[in-house]
């Protein structure tokens, strides 16, 4: 039964990616933003110390077309491949399905409750161990370390832009806009739906951790949080999607943050902060 099911499996997979194929997607996704973030950024946004609010919108709009990018990038490798873009096929293209049994291949809906731990473990990770692990990987190389203009947590430091926040909802809609292309539409469709299925042929049944630091060094538009990306990347979204054959649980785990920045500034929108 279980020999079935892992042929079921491989049979649904298709043919699998060669390592060209791998890193030529990869490279589609990672250049645009390394782009947007050190080339078009430093050109388009205002000095920093004079407005260091429109220097985080400017960053925040560019960061969101790249990650629409990744979802057209995505919807145009399941064309060329499947041939339609039918929800049927897409849903399984890039396993937007029902967490799978391992064993037995079969979609059970009781395998939900695996997202609990996973958020349990983002939340421990987030709040008591990414800083910790972003300062040694500066340590190490400190040439990556965040340059000035570059974080959106400076901004909310200023009691000064807090108010001017204040009835902002286009704030909030554009954190919303990037949020959804970020943890849904961009990052987890590309690195979880379109390669993971594609990368046993080649990496074989540790696809996940491949998938996972690829999803990791993707980010050079923030280096300094390489490691840690890397590190959550493989733990937290790919191995769950990869375990239990779903996209949406990388999806689940990965939006956790973004629900919970998307409520902190709609407290700043509404003046409760």
């Amino acid at each position: 039964m279980e020999n079935m099911a892992r042929a079921d499996a491989s049979a649904e997979m298709g043919e699998q990616y060669s390592l060209a194929k791998i890193l030529g997607i990869w490279a589609l996704a990672t250049v645009p933003m390394g782009i947007l973030s050190w080339i078009i950024f430093p050109a388009l946004s205002p000095d920093f110390n004079s407005d260091p609010l429109g220097a985080g919108v400017t960053r925040i709009v560019l960061l969101t077309f790249g990650l629409i990018w990744l979802f057209v990038l995505s919807l145009i490798i399941v064309r060329q491949e499947e041939g339609n873009l039918r929800w049927a096929t897409v849903k399984r293209r890039l396993w937007l399905n029902t967490p799978r049994d391992q064993k037995t291949g079969e979609a059970r809906r009781r395998l939900w409750l695996w997202v609990i731990p996973f958020l349990i473990a983002t939340v421990v990770w987030e709040l008591a161990l990414t800083s910790y692990v972003d300062g040694l990987w500066v340590s190490v190389f400190p040439s990556f370390a965040e340059p000035p203009g570059y974080s959106m947590a400076a901004v909310f430091e200023s009691q000064e832009i807090l108010d001017r926040l204040v009835g902002a909802w286009w704030f909030l809609a554009l954190f919303v806009v990037q949020a959804i292309f970020n943890t849904i539409l961009g990052e987890e469709f590309l690195f979880q739906g379109v390669l993971l299925p594609k990368m046993e042929g080649v990496f074989g049944r540790w696809s996940w951790v491949a998938s996972g630091v690829l999803h990791g060094l993707y980010h050079v538009h923030q280096p300094w949080s390489i490691l840690g990306n890397v590190i959550s990347c493989v733990f937290l979204y790919a191995f769950p999607s990869w375990r239990f054959r779903s996209t949406w649980m990388g999806v689940i785990v990965h939006s956790a943050q973004s629900v919970f920045l998307a409520f902190l500034i709609l407290g700043i929108v509404l003046g409760l902060a």
